[in-house]
């Protein structure tokens, strides 16, 4: 029989993150961003009070609700709780094509950043969570020769990231 270790190294259950569940103040103002401006299309409504999204055909990848944040104020910097979620595109073109509706909609693009491993665009929603937008790099650009993961943040720009 495998030892515990063993089993976690070679035998690693398929594990990823199901769905996001974001407190929203607004639902209307929040769709109007998640659906309009990302590009998630809406699987379900729960009147005014919730919304399922899913980017392709996954029953829903984040859900955004009033149930206990109507009206509510942002998060106050300086506390706990989500830094960002992180939604990955399939590639730079998808992710730029995301990055022109924002830019068209005048939404405040907070950070383009190479981290090495992939590509990001960082931006707030409506309520002030933190977002990144980003697409990976190849696998194979991963890992240096050490098997040491080449992860970096390096300030960038929308010029040089989508290579205008």
């Amino acid at each position: 029989m495998n030892s515990e270790k063993e089993y976690l190294q070679n035998s690693r259950p398929q594990v990823r993150i199901g769905h996001i569940n974001i407190k929203v103040s607004d639902l209307e103002r929040s769709l109007v961003f998640y659906r309009d401006q990302l590009g998630f299309k809406v699987i379900k409504r729960i009147g005014n009070a919730a919304a399922f999204l899913a980017y392709s055909d996954y029953h829903h990848d984040l859900c955004i609700n009033t149930w206990d944040s109507l009206g509510g104020l942002p998060p106050q910097k300086g506390n706990t709780g989500l830094f960002h979620l992180a939604i990955l595109f399939p590639d730079k073109e998808e992710l730029n094509l995301v990055y022109n509706r924002l830019k068209t909609a005048g939404i405040t693009i907070d950070a383009f950043v190479d981290h090495g491993v992939n590509e990001s665009v960082y931006l707030r929603d409506p309520d002030e969570n933190g977002i990144e937008l980003y697409c990976d790099r190849h696998e194979s650009l991963w890992w240096d020769e050490n098997r040491e993961l080449k992860m970096h943040y390096i300030p960038s720009d929308a010029d040089k990231l989508f290579n205008v």
